[in-house]
């Protein structure tokens, strides 16, 4: 007999149970092969387990979606940072603007090297910086950067930022719902297993093959081992010969 293995995926184990409960549902009055308690417990636990997985489904969906939006925003804060910090260094090294108001931004005023926008914390701090630092020179009586202006660098940084905050709201709905659907993972795979083993103990003195098809239809999954002969009819056949071959035992008086 091959041996039986619990589903590994939601949707296994949601298809476990659907037709567990459909085939227990459907089953003629004189063969229930569930008992009352069990079939009442997939029942309720289904709809919950259903749903759990629609509503995971539906906010990682839902965050992929987001996730490429923000890709693109954080793409654009950092280009337009990246930007203005080098127009402000080609005016430092023409002279139209002094390199010690490279400090008003937190710039090192001796290189002309741009800080680091790797990360998005890199993005949220230097934004920040250079939006400070070209509003206090203007403030002092520097001439505004065109091209990208402030204005269009903030625009940018305050949609990424917006969208930043959003992704974070995503990411903790999504972790909330999965965490919950990782302890109803744990149910299920104890409800299938209650099942199965009655299932199997329902029909455990019919012929091996017959008794194959009769648990596959109350969707307990089986695999052979490697070499393992698979069963078929036939095998059930051979033995029903075996056993009309054997001697019938006469008691004498």
């Amino acid at each position: 007999m091959p041996y039986r293995r619990l589903p590994n995926t939601d949707q296994a184990r949601l298809k476990a149970l659907q037709t567990a409960v459909q085939r227990a549902s459907e089953a003629d009055f004189t063969e229930q092969v569930l008992n009352y308690h069990t079939l009442s417990e997939a029942q309720r636990f289904l709809l919950q387990f259903e749903n759990q997985v629609s509503q995971y489904r539906e906010n990682f969906n839902s965050r992929v979606s987001a996730n490429k939006q923000y890709r693109h925003m954080v793409q654009n804060a950092r280009m337009y940072i990246s930007h203005f910090i080098q127009v402000l260094n080609l005016a430092v090294i023409r002279g139209e603007i002094k390199k010690e108001a490279k400090e008003l931004y937190k710039l090192d005023s001796e290189s002309h090297i741009l800080p680091d926008l790797s990360s998005e914390e890199d993005i949220l701090v230097w934004g920040q910086n250079i939006i400070d630092g070209e509003q206090e020179r203007i403030r002092l009586g520097g001439l505004a950067i065109y091209n990208p202006t402030i204005s269009k660098v903030k625009v940018h940084y305050d949609i990424f930022r917006e969208h930043q905050i959003n992704q974070q709201m995503h990411r903790k709905t999504t972790d909330r719902v999965y965490g919950d659907l990782e302890a109803l993972r744990k149910q299920a795979d104890e409800i299938i297993l209650k099942i199965w083993n009655q299932v199997e103990d329902y029909y455990k003195n019919q012929l091996p093959y017959q008794r194959l098809r009769s648990c596959k239809n109350y969707g307990l999954i089986y695999y052979y081992r490697s070499g393992e002969k698979h069963l078929s009819p036939e095998t059930d056949k051979e033995i029903q010969r075996q056993i009309a071959m054997q001697p019938t035992i006469q008691w004498s008086e």
